[in-house]
C-alpha cells in the first residue's frame, strides 16, 4: 500500500510539473495546461478514496496521538 500511495504522489508531482512546464512554455494559450491539471486533480481525488477504502478495510491504520506525545 506504501508503495502504490508513494507511485501515485509521485505521478501527481509529474503532473504538477508537465502544467508548470506548459503553462510556462505556451504563456497560458494552450488546453494542456489545462489537462495535466486535471489530471493532476484526477489522480490527487483517487488517492484520497484509495486511502479511505485502505482504511475502510483495514490495510492501514492512524496512529494514536497520545503516545507521541509522552
Amino acid at each position: 500500500m506504501k508503495i502504490v500511495a508513494v507511485l501515485l504522489i509521485l505521478c501527481i508531482f509529474a503532473a504538477l510539473g508537465s502544467a508548470l512546464y506548459q503553462l510556462m512554455r505556451h504563456k497560458g494559450a494552450s488546453d494542456k495546461t489545462v489537462k495535466a491539471l486535471t489530471v493532476r486533480v484526477a489522480l490527487s481525488v483517487f488517492l484520497f478514496l484509495l486511502l479511505l477504502l485502505a482504511h475502510k478495510i483495514g490495510l492501514i491504520h492512524p496512529h494514536d496521538v497520545s503516545e507521541w506525545s509522552r
